[in-house]
């Protein structure tokens, strides 16, 4: 390569090293505990006292290891990142009605709460959890084995970590075909990212080859290779931390119990010893049978970085003298006053500074340049942030109000409430307070405000560090920067490589604050905030983000038409954020020789955030059995709106938004039901089956404590229990016993899936579903009706095992293990080498009606409008008035 190309690739993976060592400021307005006061400067000193670095690999959120994570970097100081392959996409969801890209958004929100403990850099893959999966050949057939290790290849020369670890160690005994990729992919990543030659596209980007030095899995914690894999470390996560007032376990646990979407969150553990066997599978060093630490053996110092750089005395040198400042601030460092150690960290950052820049004009190769540039890059952060923590660096940014505030009424209450989302265009005031509050020798240089989209907003200056922010009128939206076109996809497709394997994309605005100290400038950050008064939660702030002037959406987004129906409702949802009053027309895009009344509908909009529904009454021409779309389109201020977004999470959890095309997907389907049924509904932990039921003419009650209590349920024919209804209801459990008299006296009880929770014989006759419950994940395996005589399938709708094609995520969750004989097992199917699984439709005679316990995800189908699922549900709840019953 001549000199000028490889000066031009030097530069390219300088910036590319430096953009991943500049993090955006937390998005938190208020750090955790262990992140603020002196802890946080001890914090501070471990870290820059050492090289030590560390990745764990993982599937989904809530796999990691959270006591390792804490352990090495806040009890060794080690830099460390966490890799999680997919978002949990496919998984259970106890806490809102979010699920498939809605609730890897949540899942995503809940691991970046729970890192702030674990202290790691987080970034994901663009792979999906399509469901659960039992193999790992059916995990690299669905994502493909080279998409996932270029990935996973491309985060681990993106963070350069001395030690490789996965909680997974690739084979049976992880039990999940996503985990088993997890633990392959750390075993395969340790030679394959050192190598030039594979996946060459990312040297060209400007990364380098990175060879750690170590490689290790924890234990299983059962089968094959529970025994067969010796402990080579035990990591100590019981180790208690004085200055963090816990044990390592106990402050992973506290940030675990953030994460509550598949269980309702997590309890902190007495304290006391705990350890965590780790396997090493891999290592370029000599290395002994027992270890104290994963980085035995490693020169983790920091004149280990001289190493990069083939031991140069000017590099050794210079680490030298900055790691004598290091240890002058530890000898030194007192937590009732922490700024006394800010002198000797000032001169270890302005070394470090005259470091970096020797090294750029030196004579060392690129190669060394890249290596030795991305660590000391690191410490220049890390000197940074131990100067804010030490001298009491304090900064925030919120948008306020364009009136005046009463100083005495925020004293009392807080600053006031504003808007959550801007929108392109608008103009609004941020105010920002910056301080050191530890030493008077700090000055206060500059605040800016700035943007992250690269677009053009005007930011100018007021009094009282107040600023006037105009966003750009073609402002990115805050989103996620990844999609795909529909739920089948296993992966995700992204716009160029900005944000490529990040959690989320910045928020839209950031505060910067610089300080002068004894010849060094300070740099302090923050996500601008909004700020609302919650009733239960006091004053909550959140990041600005940006959203459309209108959002648009349908709702639901699909569904079914019977074949006979003369029309159909189609509610399209208006969501303004304009700050004041809006006003727009909105139409609906038809298919050929169809119509809709009205053809087009005005709507006014009062205020920032509030909804409006426009209902359509479509009236379909040569209906057939084939899919239709229609288009919902606003028009306001001259512009159009095609698509809309949702918020997703749940309270106590920062949202996100989660947009969709203003498209409703629907399908004329052959489908009959029975008429004037009376339903009612027991939702559980959230899911749309009772909005899908409108597309069959069914209006449902929704039934409370109250009701289960004391109402009259006589009044219905049918009660559906929602998904995990017997997890979260405990008015369920406790009344369960007026259901099966209402099925006694003749009414029919529906109970969808539900969790072990319900393993305590709420039915009519004795059943088991153990403690692990089967899945069948194949939304594709083949159906046996094993009664085709039954009611089920006989009336209004002939349900054949055709009804089961084009299913989508799997089949059916928590089948049931055994059952008293007065039970019918109803179907059977099972994924590759699973042995057939009855217990997924089951169905009693009980009294004079009917009880039913149904594992087959309908939740999943319903909403998606998948017609064999509508044909069938619509003869589960037509079973009051079947007449062959």
């Amino acid at each position: 390569m001549n000199l000028p190309a490889a000066l031009k690739l030097f530069t390219v993976a300088l910036a590319l090293s430096s953009a991943v060592a500049q993090v955006h400021p937390p998005a938190d307005a208020i750090g955790i505990p262990a992140d603020r006061g002196p802890a946080a400067v001890w914090q501070s000193l471990k870290q820059l006292h050492t090289r030590a670095s560390l990745i764990m690999i993982t599937a989904h959120p809530d796999d990691e290891d959270g006591g390792a994570l804490v352990w090495a970097s806040r009890g060794l100081g080690a830099r460390v990142a966490l890799l999680t392959l997919n978002r949990g996409e496919g998984g259970a969801n106890v806490m809102s009605s979010d699920f498939f890209d809605a609730l890897g958004l949540v899942r995503t929100e809940e691991l970046l709460a729970a890192g702030r403990y674990y202290g790691a850099d987080q970034y994901f893959t663009r792979m999906i959890d399509y469901g659960f999966s039992k193999t790992l050949d059916e995990s690299l057939g669905k994502w493909g084995h080279e998409n996932v290790l270029r990935e996973v290849v491309r985060v681990v020369r993106l963070t350069r970590p001395l030690v490789i670890t996965s909680v997974f160690v690739g084979g049976p005994s992880d039990g999940h075909g996503n985990h088993q990729t997890a633990g392959l992919m750390a075993k395969e990543v340790f030679e394959a990212a050192a190598d030039p030659n594979r996946f060459p596209e990312q040297i060209r980007e400007g990364l380098r080859p990175w060879q750690a030095a170590k490689q290790y899995a924890r234990v299983p914690f059962f089968g094959p290779e529970k025994e067969s894999l010796a402990a080579n470390v035990e990591v100590p996560e019981g180790t208690y931390d004085p200055l963090l007032g816990f044990t390592y376990a106990q402050l992973a646990r506290e940030g675990l119990g953030y994460q509550k979407s598949q269980n309702g969150g997590t309890g902190i553990p007495p304290a006391g010893p705990r350890s965590s066997p780790y396997h090493r599978f891999a290592s370029k060093i000599a290395s002994s049978e027992k270890e104290k630490s994963f980085f035995d053996g490693i020169d983790t110092s920091l004149e280990g970085i001289a190493s990069l750089g083939g031991g140069a005395a000017f590099l050794r040198d210079g680490l030298r003298a900055i790691n004598a400042d290091v240890e002058q601030a530890i000898a030194r460092f007192d937590a009732r006053r922490p700024e006394e150690i800010a002198g000797p960290l000032a001169e270890g950052a302005k070394k470090t500074a005259r470091l970096i820049g020797e090294v750029e004009s030196s004579l060392l190769s690129a190669d060394q340049k890249y290596g030795i540039l991305f660590e000391l890059n690191e410490k220049k952060r890390q000197f940074n942030q131990a100067l804010v923590r030490a001298l009491g660096v304090s900064l925030r940014a919120t948008v306020r109000p364009e009136q005046p505030v009463n100083p005495l009424m925020e004293m009392f209450q807080g600053e006031p409430d504003t808007f959550r989302a801007a929108i392109p265009g608008q103009t609004f005031r941020v105010h920002v307070d910056a301080r050191a509050q530890s030493s008077s020798e700090v000055k206060l240089e500059k605040i800016e405000v700035s943007n992250t989209d690269g677009k053009p907003w005007v930011v100018e200056s007021l009094p009282g560090s107040d600023f006037r922010v105009r966003v750009a009128p073609d402002a990115a939206l805050t989103r996620p920067y990844f999609s795909r076109p529909d739920i089948e996809q296993p992966y995700y497709a992204t716009e160029g490589k900005r944000y490529q394997n990040l959690p989320l994309a910045p928020y839209p605005l950031e505060a910067w604050a610089d300080f002068a100290y004894r010849g060094i400038s300070l740099r302090a950050g923050q996500v601008v905030q909004t700020v609302q008064h919650v009733n239960g939660y006091g004053e909550v702030l959140e990041p600005l983000t940006v959203a459309p002037a209108i959002s648009i959406a349908v709702s639901p987004q699909a569904g079914i038409v019977p074949l006979g129906a003369k029309s159909f409702r189609v509610t399209a949802v208006i969501h303004s954020n304009v700050k004041g009053t809006a006003q727009g027309v909105v139409r609906l895009e038809l298919p050929g020789g169809w119509s809709s009344t009205p053809a087009s509908a005005p709507f006014t909009t009062a205020r920032d955030g509030e909804d409006r529904n426009v209902q359509f009454q479509v009236s379909p021409a040569h209906l057939a059995r084939r899919e239709y779309r229609i288009n919902a389109v606003a028009r306001y201020a001259g512009k159009e709106y095609r698509e809309g977004y949702r918020t997703t999470g749940y309270p106590g959890l920062r949202p996100y938004f989660l947009y969709s095309p203003s498209t409703y997907r629907t399908t004329g389907v052959d489908v009959k039901m029975a008429p004037g049924l009376k339903a009612a509904y027991v939702m559980g932990s959230g899911d749309e089956v009772p909005a899908a039921l409108e597309h069959l003419g069914v209006q449902v009650a929704m039934l409370g404590p109250a009701e289960l209590a004391s109402g009259d349920l006589n009044r219905f024919d049918v009660i559906v229990a929602g998904v995990r209804a017997y997890a979260v209801r405990e008015d369920l459990k406790t009344y369960n016993s007026r259901l099966l008299d209402y099925v006694k006296n003749g009414g029919v009880v529906i109970v969808q899936y539900n969790t072990p929770e319900f393993d305590h014989n709420y039915g009519p006759y004795p059943y088991s579903m153990t403690e692990d419950p089967e899945e069948v994940t194949d939304e594709d395996s083949k159906m046996e009706i094993l009664a085709p005589e039954n009611p089920v399938f006989q009336w209004p709708n002939a349900v054949t095992a055709a009804d089961f094609a084009g299913w989508v995520e799997e089949r059916g969750s928590k089948f049931m293990k055994s059952w008293d004989a007065r039970y019918s097992a109803l179907l059977s199917t099972h994924d590759l080498h699973q042995a057939p699984q009855k217990g997924g439709l089951l169905y009693a005679r009980y009294g004079r009606g009917v009880w039913i316990y149904n594992a087959y995800a309908f939740y999943r189908q319903l909403p998606e409008g998948v017609p064999g699922a509508y044909r069938t549900f619509a003869n589960l709840i037509s079973l009051p008035k079947n007449p062959r019953r």
